[in-house]
């Protein structure tokens, strides 16, 4: 997780977390760090940190296993689609949880059918045992299914065909007297990628009223300075007396 974060700033997933979620949502088991650090023009530990604080944040919840139960002699994997009064929807949800043979519990926002259990049972007397539990805890089973295949992808808006364009925009904080703090990823291609802050300065990069505040890269935050050279994969935080218009981070991005 970032060692230093700003009071008020949410987290705001930019497209190196997008491209982490696509490809662990996609084979978490065979992902590997320097593969998508290579894609993404940055360090494999950057990667690393990035999934840490993914998981910090709550965005990244687990790797859960696909298991094919059909294959298994004997196993069959229902679906039950069950009622719960709106104000107990949650509480029966986890409670449906603790019912063995439960392996998922979905929480859908509507008024009838509103919670969906995904169960696997070793026999038709055990998925009538796991009916009866489920009706025990006041859930109201509608219908139920047996689930022949099921399958899975990723989301296709963070996958590679959805590469960067620009400076990739993380975090977003206003101040009092119309400044402006912004976090963002310095992409690939970015004109100020390998200078040194007081070169950009030199050169109209960063205008008299733009200050580099913070500079994070593999993990670790750096204090800048003037020598402070500003590398690609860079999460920069820039600090400006007044309002930021698009085009002043265009220096960031891909030329």
């Amino acid at each position: 997780m970032r060692s230093e974060r700003r009071d008020g700033m949410e987290h705001r997933v930019d497209e190196i977390d997008k491209r982490i979620l696509y490809y662990l949502a996609r084979d978490a088991r065979n992902t590997v760090a320097a593969d998508v650090a290579d894609e993404m023009d940055v360090t494999p530990a950057t990667i690393r940190n990035r999934i840490h604080q993914l998981e910090a944040e709550g965005i990244l919840r687990g790797y859960v296993a696909d298991v094919n139960y059909k294959s298994i002699d004997g196993h069959v994997t229902y679906q039950f689609n069950c009622t719960a009064p709106i104000p107990e929807r949650d509480r029966l949800a986890q409670s449906a949880l603790d019912v063995a043979g439960v392996v998922a519990v979905r929480e859908l926002m509507t008024g009838s059918s509103n919670i969906a259990v995904t169960v696997v049972g070793s026999s038709t007397d055990d998925v009538s045992r796991i009916a009866s539990e489920l009706s025990d805890l006041g859930l109201e089973i509608d219908d139920e299914s047996v689930i022949e295949a099921e399958y899975h992808q990723p989301y296709s808006p963070f996958g590679p065909e959805d590469a960067p364009i620009g400076p990739s925009l993380t975090d977003f904080m206003s101040l009092a007297g119309g400044a402006e703090v912004v976090e963002f990823t310095v992409s690939d291609g970015a004109a100020v990628a390998g200078m040194t802050i007081e070169d950009a300065v030199d050169e109209g990069y960063l205008a008299d009223e733009m200050l580099v505040v913070g500079i994070e890269r593999d993990g670790d935050v750096l204090t800048p300075k003037g020598e402070t050279t500003i590398q690609t994969g860079d999460v920069v935080s820039l600090f400006s007396k007044s309002g930021l218009e698009k085009d002043a981070l265009e220096v960031f991005g891909s030329s």
